[in-house]
């Protein structure tokens, strides 16, 4: 809202017009200590291998790694990298009164042709100095991915644009699948669907297979790039990342497919056929 290039307002009287303090617009955040974010590159990797680890036995995980450290510093950064336990969890919290939860509509239903149900989830990448949140969205009969972002902060706005680009792309599915996450069950996102005609469908609390699928993208993506590479930059992140989906997609045989066949072969064949 503050202009430093405004030709009539000088930035201490748009201020003053907006009732803020100066200092507000010079302030930049300190952000994680070195030690917070190796700790978070340890967490992820760990959590790769048992995603049932909640922040207590993490806690003692870590401590048994020889980092002493208490739950409640492990929980905080477990909520900052966006890691949700797969056990159930005690209904303790309301959902946002002003976003709907969408019911789950894949109960039952056999999945086998492309457009048929997406899916999306939302995933920490640790870098050398600091993180990013990326976003991917998948079609779920091939495994192809069809579009990602990257995000510096947890919001919907990363998300809806690879939704939107996604459905410029390739159409648009008869169903979206995602968790009750605050970005995708925000107006924002569930708007761009229902303007498309498109059925949303949520998973259920404490469903731990309703995403396996992309949740076996993270794994593949983090131990074959991510883990062993250490991103100096957004921009290196990007350029890696993309790199990785492109042979994911088109050179990765994947084990769901006969005869060798990627994820954007066998998506092609089928909407070809």
């Amino acid at each position: 809202m503050v202009r430093k290039d405004h030709r009539r307002l000088s930035i201490v009287r748009q201020c003053k017009l907006l009732g803020l303090k100066r200092s507000t617009l010079y302030y930049k955040g300190k952000g994680e200590s070195p030690l917070n974010l190796k700790l978070m590159r340890i967490i992820d990797k760990q959590f790769m291998d048992t995603p049932f680890f909640g922040s207590r036995q993490m806690a003692r995980w870590l401590r048994r790694q020889g980092y002493k450290l208490g739950r409640k510093r492990v929980r905080r950064l477990m909520r900052l990298m966006g890691l949700s336990v797969i056990y159930q969890k005690p209904n303790t919290s309301k959902p946002h009164p002003e976003h709907r939860i969408y019911p789950y509509l894949l109960r039952g239903l056999k999945i086998d042709r492309p457009n048929q149900v997406w899916c999306t989830d939302i995933t920490y990448i640790p870098m050398r100095r600091g993180f990013l949140y990326l976003v991917a969205i998948m079609d779920w009969s091939t495994r192809a991915v069809l579009s990602w972002r990257l995000s510096n902060t947890m919001d919907s706005d990363f998300c809806v644009q690879a939704l939107e680009e996604a459905l410029a792309r390739f159409g648009k599915p008869e169903i979206f699948n995602t968790d009750q996450g605050s970005q995708f069950t925000s107006h924002a996102f569930t708007g761009v669907l229902r303007e498309a005609g498109v059925r949303i469908s949520m998973d259920g609390k404490g469903r731990c297979l309703d995403n396996v699928f992309i949740e076996r993208l993270w794994r593949s993506l983090k131990y074959e790039k991510v883990y062993l590479m250490e991103f100096e930059s957004g921009l290196e992140a990007r350029r890696e990342i993309g790199n990785w989906f492109r042979f994911y997609n088109r050179e990765r045989p994947h084990s769901a497919h006969a005869d060798d066949k990627t994820p954007m072969e066998v998506y092609n064949e089928r909407i070809a056929a």
